[in-house]
């Protein structure tokens, strides 16, 4: 693989990863699900047992109590195993909260901001690149 190509992986998974951020904290659950394979393995930062497949995943995330939330992506690396294939690994740091009452800012829940990593296996399919796998994990206890 060319250096140019190598790149362009890197830019599309970063990207793929930003696009979830983003749909996560829209509390969009299917967008969400939609950047998983069908047969994905999803495991959240504050532990669980692993889901597996994209409709399982959807199916927890709208089991999820909505919340105020935001998520920091940074340290974001990407390692291409093949034209269709790459692994990337991230910090993650999530603030959470209340809804306010006054209907103003949310008030910053007591455990939060959680700090964590995801592990990520991404796999360029007919839809572009999705996670066949996406492993967190807290680096903090909260």
């Amino acid at each position: 693989m060319d250096e140019g190509s190598r790149r362009a992986v890197e830019a599309d998974v970063t990207r793929l990863i930003h696009e979830y951020t983003w749909a996560n904290d829209a509390q969009d659950w299917d967008a969400c699900a939609r950047l998983y394979t069908e047969d994905a393995v999803f495991r959240r930062p504050s532990g669980g047992d692993p889901v597996i497949g994209r409709a399982a995943i959807l199916e927890s995330f709208l089991a999820r109590k909505p919340r105020a939330q935001r998520h920091a992506i940074a340290n974001v690396l990407v390692d291409v195993e093949g034209p269709a294939t790459a692994r990337a690994k991230s910090v993650i740091v999530l603030y959470m909260g209340d809804e306010a009452d006054d209907g103003g800012l949310p008030v910053q829940a007591a455990n939060s901001p959680l700090i964590g990593t995801y592990d990520d296996l991404c796999v360029l399919g007919e839809d572009g690149w999705r996670f066949a796998e996406r492993v967190g994990g807290l680096d903090f206890r909260p």
